[in-house]
């Protein structure tokens, strides 16, 4: 069912595959939108065993069309790495296809909304009060990848 990669020469590993996702800042969520029309959308996320996790808005194009259909893809993108010498630039992406749903369980929307908090705030002091505020006004969403493949990019 999954396409090979053409550029077999440029594929990443499992492993590099990992470290892209887990070090990676943002991505890029695709869904199938309204009228059958992409829907792309930026996105802070978290990753860990197999799964993407993201959250937002209770409401909202995203989540009408993850209602809709439920297969994704998310894209990340490493930070480009100067080569020196030279002006081009080489950097890693991961591509990563599953299927997206609505996390429910107040227990693991907390754990999750407790890992994007790891990620991405300098101190966790009191986002336990912070979560207990937001938690019945968000969305949480998981990610379970069934696909990935990662390529290293050299724009040379």
């Amino acid at each position: 069912m999954w396409r090979e990669m053409r550029r077999r020469n440029q594929q990443l590993t499992q492993d590099e595959c990992d470290a892209v996702l887990a070090n990676g800042q943002r991505g890029v969520l695709a869904v199938l939108g309204d009228d059958g029309y992409p829907y792309t959308v930026p996105l802070d996320y978290t990753y860990a065993d197999g799964h993407i996790y993201f959250h937002g808005a209770p409401v909202g194009h995203k989540l009408d069309a993850i209602d809709a259909c439920d297969k994704c893809s998310f894209c990340v993108l490493s930070d480009p790495q100067e080569n020196e010498g030279a002006w081009w630039l080489t950097w890693r992406s991961v591509v990563a296809f599953g299927h997206i749903r609505r996390v429910t369980d107040p227990d693991r929307m907390c754990s999750i909304l407790w890992g994007l908090g790891e990620k991405y705030f300098p101190s966790m002091e009191g986002e336990d009060e912070h979560i207990e505020r937001v938690l019945g006004r968000i969305a949480v969403l998981d990610l379970e990848i069934e696909h990935m493949t990662g390529k290293l990019v050299n724009e040379k």
